[in-house]
């Protein structure tokens, strides 16, 4: 028995002589030092505060500090400000270039320590002092400024790394425990007790040679990104962006406030000419169409009320052409009988053989003839002419001289350009329409004013009529719309602009929420139509935040 436990206490002892590698591998400090930011990580250092009214970054480069003051609602920069600042070296005061940021040289920020500074900040009267604590790293002591084991899985994922080779020999350790043990069983203790005292030596050996290989006192290699402010998306889903970053792509905020805004209800539209400005012109007869002088008027021109624009000439068949000259041909003998009677009164009127009654009543049958024959020979020979019945332009029409018009065809379609409607379908009756918006396929809010809407379905929808009270600019008849008409009906909420809006890889829609002055994080949120430029945020946004309305879809693309 005295052999059994000298092999299990040897066993024991083997087990036992990879733990100490395994947890303090490398000379790691396994205190519970807190680790650096991530945006610190690729950043110069800098140091942030926030007001009211105004938001300040001071950024330590090269012995210069570079300060970012903005209006803390806006994010808008400010340039015409009075910027003071008390520093390790006494005050000074801090120039601007346009467009650029406030510089001061700053010598002292070459050494590492912890800096206390008071910007005294001077716009349109007021004054404010905001004060900043600038932590400049010594960057010399092992070459980093934070634990080199951070917590959670990432640290583990490290630490398992750097001691893959212990975690081996223990595993080699355990198992020639396991075999010496079954040996024991078979009463073979002392050459178990051989067996173990050579695999530890082994071991042992193995482990020096592993950790002698490791300086504890060489730096670790410095990030490549240290000192460079780049955008970049964080751990945590967050964006970290430079102050510098966000004039380039100038990025906008404002506060959000939830209010009571008006229901808004999505309808499909179309543009239609006005009814009392628009007008067709058509052939009252068929016939053939010939051009007026110059021709006829091609798309887009410009015309008159009244003005000729085309001619229709009736064919003749074979028996209306002969009836026409039957017709000739009794005209023609009635005036010749008329005309002879009207001579002989002129003869015997003078003698008063003839009453001057009866003279004139002659002139008259034979003014009258040969007027009924003068109008039977402009029939044959002129065409009707197709005025235009209102002032406009020509939108549709492409006749051809020569073609043959069936009577009641559409020749020209005339509109007025300036005045133009929209025709929405709505599958339920509107009651109470406040206001509603046009959006065509450029993205722009076209203003429209109700008019009215139909009591007969069509196509199982309603017609809904709209005037365009704004610019119709790149506007056209038969173009298709999105109508956002506003009800009486209200719902609370936070109204944003639409830019505002991102669309995530999983399909949710998305918003940036400003944090702090350089990080921002996507909200998750719910939305609904409002208007043509913006949308009701019915959840997943608190009152009071900062939300990006412009570039946010510059912010979606950070990875």
């Amino acid at each position: 028995m005295s052999g059994f436990r000298a092999a299990l206490c040897a066993a024991i002892w083997v087990s036992l002589i990879p733990a100490g590698p395994v947890l303090a591998h490398e000379g790691h400090n396994h205190s519970d030092a807190p680790a650096a930011p991530a945006a610190a990580a690729s950043a110069a250092p800098r140091g942030e505060v926030a007001s009211e009214q105004f938001e300040l970054v001071a950024v330590a480069r090269d012995g210069e500090l570079t300060v970012y003051l903005d209006h803390a609602a806006s994010n808008e920069p400010i340039e015409a400000a009075s910027v003071e600042a008390e520093t390790p070296a006494g005050k000074a005061v801090l120039q601007a270039k346009p467009g650029e940021p406030y510089r001061l040289a700053a010598p002292w920020s070459a050494k590492p320590g912890s800096y206390d500074l008071v910007f005294n900040v001077t716009l349109n009267g007021e004054a404010e002092a905001l004060p900043v604590t600038l932590v400049i790293p010594d960057k010399s002591a092992n070459g980093t400024t934070g634990s080199r084991v951070p917590g959670g899985m990432s640290g583990w994922r490290e630490l398992i790394v750097h001691n893959s080779s212990a975690l081996l020999i223990a595993g080699l350790g355990g198992f020639v425990a396991g075999i010496a043990l079954m040996l024991v069983l078979r009463r073979r203790a002392q050459a178990v007790a051989a067996l173990l005292l050579v695999a530890g030596l082994a071991i042992g050996a193995d482990r020096a040679d592993a950790h002698e290989g490791h300086s504890h006192d060489a730096p670790a290699p410095a990030s490549i990104s240290a000192g460079r402010d780049l955008a970049q998306r964080l751990p945590d889903g967050s964006v970290f962006v430079p102050k510098n970053v966000q004039r380039i792509l100038a990025i906008r905020t404002t506060k959000a406030e939830s209010a009571a805004h008006r229901r808004a209800i999505e309808l499909p539209g179309r543009i239609i000419p006005d009814p009392n400005a628009n007008g067709y012109v058509q052939a009252a007869v068929g016939g053939r169409l010939s051009a007026p002088t110059g021709g006829f008027p091609r798309l887009g021109t410009p015309v008159k009320k009244g003005d000729v624009l085309a001619y229709v000439e009736p064919p003749l068949q074979a028996i209306d052409v002969s009836d026409m000259r039957q017709r000739q041909g009794e005209l023609d003998q009635q005036i010749s009988i008329v005309e002879r009677r009207v001579a002989r009164f002129e003869t015997l009127a003078p003698s008063g053989a003839v009453s001057r009654a009866q003279l004139e009543e002659a002139q008259l049958e034979l003014q009258g003839l040969r007027d009924r024959r003068s109008s039977l020979d402009r029939v044959r020979r002129q065409p009707e002419a197709l005025t235009a019945p209102i002032d406009g332009i020509i939108a549709e029409g492409t006749p051809v001289a020569g073609q043959i018009a069936q009577s009641n065809a559409i020749i020209f379609h005339i509109i007025e350009p300036t005045r133009l409607w929209v025709e929405a379908r709505s599958f339920d009756s509107l009651s109470g329409v406040h206001s509603a918006t046009a959006k065509p396929g450029d993205g722009r809010a076209v203003p429209l004013s109700y008019q009215g809407a139909g009591f007969a379905d069509r196509n199982q929808s309603i017609p809904v009529q709209f005037a365009i009270t704004g610019s119709v600019a790149g506007l056209r008849a038969g173009q298709f719309v999105t109508v956002l008409a506003t009800t009486t009906e209200e719902k609370t909420g936070v109204a944003i602009p639409r830019a505002s809006l991102v669309r995530s890889s999983n399909g949710q829609d998305v918003i940036y929420e400003h944090v702090t002055a350089e990080r921002f994080e996507p909200r998750a949120v719910r939305i609904e139509p409002l208007d043509g430029e913006r949308v009701l945020v019915s959840s997943g946004l608190a009152d009071g935040a900062r939300i990006v309305v412009q570039g946010a879809e510059l912010l979606g693309q950070v990875r």
